[in-house]
């Protein structure tokens, strides 16, 4: 009987152990990060995601898996990836940016309250994506969190 092993289940070269799972997070690059995170969400492979964005599987996966990005990917790679990956191209962008140490950023940067906060920063990228019906359907979903939250509907 054999088992089945992913890249991720090997022992890498020279028989060291693998750091543990949080350890590993903490030497990702935000690109590598929001490609993992992803490929988590959405139970998406490598493969996947280059089919969904038209580009080499190998793309996607050295992407993943390169720490020390020397300069970022062509906006055309970009915009492959985000379209793979379901995602504003602008969050890629400025992931795949911020792994080589730059920073992008489409409007002005989030105050310090808000650095690294991806959900938001995924929120705002996307939303000039969306319809303006789509809009409307969120901004109603918002108002409407905002009240169940506020102490005075509540009778706090």
């Amino acid at each position: 009987m054999t088992a089945h092993v992913t890249g991720d289940e090997r022992e890498p070269a020279g028989g060291r152990p693998r750091p543990s799972a949080a350890g590993l997070e903490q030497e990702l690059n935000p690109l590598q990060h929001l490609i993992l995170q992803r490929l988590r969400e959405r139970g998406w492979s490598y493969g996947d995601v280059a089919r969904r964005g038209g580009l080499p599987r190998s793309t996607v996966y050295t992407l993943a898996i390169t720490r020390n990005l020397a300069r970022p990917p062509r906006p055309a790679t970009l915009d492959g990836l985000a379209k793979g990956l379901d995602m504003p191209v602008s969050a890629v962008r400025a992931a795949a940016a911020e792994s080589t140490g730059l920073h992008y950023y489409d409007e002005s940067p989030a105050g310090p309250q808000h650095a690294g906060d991806r959900e938001r920063e995924l929120l705002i990228a996307s939303i000039d994506e969306l319809t303006p019906d789509d809009r409307r359907h969120v901004a109603a979903l918002v108002e409407s969190l905002r009240k169940k939250a506020s102490p005075e509907a509540t009778g706090r």
